[in-house]
């Protein structure tokens, strides 16, 4: 019974290699360079310590810490480099605000869709601390109806809690997508977490009034079911 858990701990660690190694494909396939710059901030670090314990003739003390330090940032910014490459995959796909709300560290309930129009313009909700955030996919001149068209809907279930809208994309005005999560980040947290979650059941309470687009249903496509909220 003992040896079980370092079985699974055997078990997870190939699996976190694997995971490194998709990872480390995607970003070769998404940017060639990437990966010569990596090893280059690695090596680059470990060079310095090298030189540094040979100068001061402390190459024991120095050389080891060099590969440690070189190690960390190697993954820093290998980091960095996959979550740029993150965000260029996501930029433009319907949906892409609300996934990487959806991966954001805290207590962050997202409802993808409470509005939309055929031109594949939608708006997601978002509450947490700050309050309730309603994020818009498209071009400004579309959305701001979207999103005036929510914030109606839910003011009275709201009550005094803040309503922020934000309109993510390239244009003039708005947040790019690789801007998102510092700007939530840089919300106030205006609600504690037991009122997060009673807010949440108040707006669940509310009939979904997701805005079909016009026009006639093609045959055989069934009515779509209303959007489920997603908590992380």
């Amino acid at each position: 019974m003992a040896k079980k858990p370092q079985d699974g701990a055997q078990d997870e660690r190939p699996g976190r290699l694997k995971q490194i190694r998709m990872v480390a494909s995607m970003v070769h396939q998404a940017n060639p360079k990437a990966l010569p710059i990596v090893f280059a901030a690695a090596i680059g670090t470990l060079v310095v310590f090298v030189a540094a314990g040979l100068l001061l003739g402390q190459p024991f003390l120095l050389i080891p810490l060099g590969v440690l330090l070189a190690v960390a940032v190697g993954m820093v910014v290998f980091g960095q480099l996959a979550q740029r490459t993150q965000y260029s995959m996501l930029e433009g796909r319907p949906g892409a605000a609300a996934s990487i709300v959806e991966n954001m560290r805290g207590r962050w309930v997202v409802t993808p869709a409470v509005q939309a129009n055929r031109n594949m313009d939608v708006v997601h909700r978002v509450i947490g601390q700050p309050g309730v955030v309603l994020l818009s996919e498209g071009p400004g001149s579309r959305v701001g109806k979207l999103m005036g068209a929510e914030k109606k809907r839910i003011a009275r279930a709201a009550s005094e809690v803040p309503i922020y809208d934000i309109q993510v994309g390239p244009d003039e005005g708005q947040v790019p997508i690789s801007k998102l999560q510092r700007h939530l980040t840089k919300l106030p947290r205006n609600l504690k977490k037991d009122q997060v979650s009673e807010l949440v059941d108040r707006l669940n309470a509310l009939p979904q009034a997701m805005q079909m687009p016009k026009g006639p249903m093609p045959k055989g496509v069934r009515m779509p079911k209303g959007p489920k909220p997603r908590t992380r």
